[in-house]
């Protein structure tokens, strides 16, 4: 099958009748949300610092990998997939059997919503956060409790736990977060895990975890918890268009995730995520250039007296000081387009790190709109 194991068609074709039509209208796919940052055919010489992309784009390794593969378009090459899966296993340490791979990491958040949440069983998140679950839970009918960040920029997990009550299907806990880049500490996160109730899933979204000195939480599952962990290589590997990404859990909730659709995962993505994973430095390496950019960003944004939340990832949030989308529009009218603000931080922006290169053109371009 396409992604090389077995799955419920019974099931599935049960959930496709319930969830087709919400499904076609609801825009619960990475696509739709990264059309949110869309900014039509970008003039020459745009600097695009608006979807949380890698300019670096992928590896030597990786690039190589997928040009060798373009040969053999012709076939299915369903084993590429398991070997993807087994070499992450493999590197991180855990059970093979813990491991599915998807095309990104958007498509489990979606099959996780999915199967965890409905109108008794209810979504909850921080608030700023990733909107891709607030969609899905829509499609289930389930409620959705936003919660506010602490002041240090965590998720407040107890106010999590008393939002949903006994009713709680999904606690979401993207770490670091998105928008602000900030981390949530694993003492909350476990007091998250060990206090939910039963029945429901706290859902650790790692998309960016790869930038942060943070430790993963791929051990609760090793360890049987009822945790998944998204983990995707658009992100610090650089593969965005190129769609790869995995599930680690335990193999019951797996299967609960299978249920909710089925489809063949490109060769050139799980070829290249295979060879990212087994090309040494990369990770280091990147991390720490993002590092250095980001943290020169700050420095000189401190010099200026611009606030912003201080990240350890690859996006951080700046206070303009009056309604976001003025402040982009502004930087795109000089080529720079930033990212967007969300509804409970309307005068906050999100900006993704670039290159050097790209943030020197940043600065210039924010110093004339915020002076």
């Amino acid at each position: 099958m396409g992604q090389g194991e077995a799955f419920s068609r019974r099931a599935f074709g049960r959930r496709a009748a319930a969830l087709g039509a919400g499904l076609a209208a609801a825009p619960v796919t990475e696509r739709a949300l990264a059309q949110m940052s869309y900014v039509g055919e970008p003039p020459a010489g745009a600097v695009l610092l608006n979807a949380n992309e890698n300019p670096l784009g992928p590896c030597a390794e990786a690039l190589e990998a997928m040009g060798a593969m373009l040969k053999r378009g012709g076939r299915y090459m369903y084993g590429e997939v398991l070997r993807m899966s087994r070499t992450f296993a493999e590197i991180e340490g855990v059970k093979p059997e813990l491991v599915q791979s998807y095309a990104g990491s958007s498509d489990p958040l979606h099959r996780t919503v999915l199967a965890f949440c409905g109108p008794e069983r209810a979504f909850v998140k921080g608030e700023p956060g990733y909107e891709a679950g607030d969609w899905a839970a829509r499609v289930a009918n389930a409620p959705v409790h936003k919660v506010p960040l602490t002041k240090t920029y965590e998720h407040d997990v107890d106010a999590m736990l008393e939002a949903a009550g006994p009713r709680a299907g999904v606690f979401y806990v993207c770490n670091p977060n998105n928008p602000t880049g900030t981390v949530t500490r694993r003492a909350g996160i476990e007091r998250l895990v060990e206090k939910k109730p039963a029945g429901s899933v706290v859902l650790i979204d790692e998309a960016y975890i790869h930038f942060s000195d943070e430790k993963p939480c791929l051990d609760l599952v090793q360890a049987g918890k009822d945790v998944v962990v998204l983990r995707t290589f658009s992100k610090l590997y650089g593969m965005a268009g190129l769609r790869a990404g995995v599930a680690v859990a335990r193999p019951d909730l797996l299967d609960k995730l299978r249920a909710y659709g089925a489809g063949f995962l490109t060769t050139t993505g799980m070829t290249g995520a295979t060879a990212s994973l087994l090309a040494k430095g990369v990770l280091a390496q990147r991390k720490q250039y993002v590092k250095e950019v980001r943290e020169g960003v700050f420095e000189w944004m401190r010099g200026k007296g611009y606030a912003f939340v201080p990240s350890v990832s690859n996006k951080f949030m700046v206070d303009v000081k009056r309604p976001g989308r003025e402040a982009a529009a502004a930087m795109a009218a000089r080529k720079v387009y930033i990212g967007r603000s969300w509804p409970s931080w309307p005068a906050h922006v999100r900006v993704t790190v670039g290159t050097r290169e790209e943030m020197e053109i940043f600065k210039a371009a924010f110093e004339r709109v915020m002076g």
